[in-house]
């Protein structure tokens, strides 16, 4: 199914400002909670891994059904107000992720969309300089440089050929 016109998928000037007032809004909420970790400290801490939570859940496991067995030198307190924090900003970096990924792929889609348009106008230049309409030429010299080491052929081909080229 060809992708081109998105017409309904356009951000009208009232939508454009209320997600930027959110972007804000979360911006605003999130930083004093951020941490920024320099590479040597991603090392040494590094992250969690599967079988690590694991251990993590079944120590939380163990402390709320059996507190009498939990160590007295853990701050338990700590530990769940850790645990709380971890999963709530996994929920939310987990619902961020599926949002990025969306604008993403919208984003793909209106690069598409402007890179066809871009084309025909091209072949549209191309067709009037055989036409000898003014100013046409210095237009086709000046795109032309971006379809160089390309296949020659019409942009038609270039478009086939460039299905697989990323945008």
């Amino acid at each position: 199914m060809p992708f081109t016109n998105f017409d309904n998928r356009h951000f009208s000037a009232a939508e454009k400002t209320t997600v930027s007032n959110a972007v804000t809004a979360l911006e605003t909420a999130l930083t004093p909670k951020l941490a920024n970790l320099s590479p040597e400290e991603r090392q040494q801490y590094g992250s969690v891994n599967e079988q690590n939570k694991l251990i993590i859940a079944k120590a939380k496991d163990f402390r709320d059904s059996q507190p009498n067995l939990s160590s007295p030198d853990v701050d338990w307190t700590e530990f769940a107000n850790d645990f709380d924090t971890r999963s709530f900003l996994q929920t939310n970096i987990q619902r961020l992720q599926s949002l990025i990924d969306g604008l993403n792929n919208a984003k793909v889609l209106h690069d598409w969309d402007n890179y066809q348009a871009a084309l025909s106008d091209y072949d549209f230049s191309k067709y009037k300089v055989t036409t000898q309409a003014v100013g046409f030429e210095t237009k086709v010299n000046e795109m032309a440089q971006f379809f160089a080491g390309r296949p020659s052929g019409s942009t038609q081909a270039k478009k086939e050929s460039d299905e697989n080229v990323s945008v």
